[in-house]
């Protein structure tokens, strides 16, 4: 199991990002909430903490369900002095994430529901050349507001 003193990878050029490989388990979200949680503080952004845990809680739970993967890679970014961006990255490119509406008495299916509520935006990138990606992105990103 991967723990957080594996060292994280800070991107070296272009916006600020982490990133860190993980089995793709349930047992990973804890994981993945502190690694959101510890990149935001570095970058003074701890208003945003809450939602972004939720966030990665949300994204690491429908790869770890939907797709046969045994490892993802999360990603924390700045795409933009506004935004945080959270992402998933899984090596499952053709399940794409599909906003539904679950039944009253369905015990899952609200996970892109929840994203959806908290984030200003999300949606999914697929990796790769050609025809054929080789992965997809499922990321979701919070507005980064001057007066919090």
């Amino acid at each position: 199991m991967t723990s957080l003193s594996t060292p994280v990878q800070a991107a070296s050029i272009g916006p600020p990002a982490y990133s860190q490989n993980l089995p793709c388990e349930a047992s990973t979200a804890e994981i993945g909430r502190k690694l959101v949680r510890d990149v935001l503080a570095i970058w003074n952004l701890d208003h945003l903490a809450d939602s972004a845990a939720l966030i990665v809680t949300e994204l690491i739970a429908n790869a770890t369900r939907h797709t046969p993967c045994r490892e993802i890679r999360l990603i924390v970014g700045r795409p933009s002095a506004t935004r945080v961006r959270v992402g998933v990255v899984d090596r499952e490119p053709s399940r794409r994430p599909t906003l539904s509406q679950a039944d009253d008495n369905d015990e899952s299916g609200r996970g892109l529901l929840l994203i959806d509520a908290v984030a200003d935006r999300w949606g999914y990138d697929l990796h790769g050349s050609g025809m054929r990606p080789l992965a997809k992105e499922v990321w979701a990103e919070l507005l980064i507001r001057g007066d919090e």
